[in-house]
């Protein structure tokens, strides 16, 4: 497969610049990618995640999320819970995810186990999203098949006229099969890009039960590349 070979430019990761915790790291990376995204508009969706998860006969399942939140506890996404990652979280309770920049040459990796988001905190997010985003919550159902684009429009259709816009948090309810996702890890990977392929890998893993900020429920090594 012929493609142009790019020599990774990052400046790396050692351990005397890794912070003390995983949340503190993640966040601080987090943050930076989301504000080159404002300024240097070279990070597209710098809340992009995929999440990985295993069905009820082994095989592996990847697609990509928008984080949608991230604190001590761990990074977590909003979804139907009737969809395929769902049904496979709730039949296995594990899953994984990453995030990536390539343009930063940064990627992070959390292993671990799901939980669903608070309901509160569920509510909290639904009412920050556009209209026109919770009735597409309502339209779909998710992983399942449709016959048409056509038919996928007119059941968005229905649902924008039984809840018109009125401009108020209250104006689409939430469904009951909508909710999130949280992984709750017990290992996170910070990958930094360097040249010649001899990349950074330091990883934290649990050895407590501390959250993401507690630096005790943590030990950090370094992975070969």
């Amino acid at each position: 497969m012929s493609h142009a070979r790019v020599d990774y430019e990052g400046d790396g990761l050692t351990e005397d610049r890794l912070l003390a915790t995983p949340y503190a790291q993640a966040r601080l990376w987090v943050d930076e990618a989301v504000a080159r995204a404002r300024v240097e508009r070279d990070v597209f969706e710098p809340l992009a995640m995929s999440v990985a998860t295993v069905d009820a006969v082994g095989l592996p399942n990847v697609r990509t999320v928008l984080m949608r939140f991230l604190d001590e506890r761990g990074p977590g996404f909003v979804t139907a819970l009737s969809s395929a990652k769902g049904r496979e979280i709730a039949e296995t309770g594990v899953m994984a995810a990453s995030v990536t920049w390539p343009a930063m040459y940064r990627a992070i990796r959390f292993r671990g186990r799901a939980v669903e988001v608070d309901r509160a905190e569920v509510l909290a997010y639904w009412h920050s999203r556009p209209w026109a985003s919770r009735i597409s919550a309502w339209t779909s159902q998710q992983s399942e098949p449709v016959a048409s684009r056509t038919e996928l429009d007119a059941a968005y259709a229905r649902r924008a006229a039984e809840f018109p816009d009125t401009g108020s948090d209250g104006d689409v309810p939430v469904p009951d099969f909508w909710g999130g996702y949280r992984v709750l890890p017990d290992e996170v990977e910070f990958w930094a890009g360097r040249r010649n392929r001899l990349h950074d890998r330091l990883v934290f893993t649990r050895v407590g039960d501390g959250d993401l900020g507690d630096a005790s429920a943590w030990r950090v090594h370094r992975r070969q590349p």
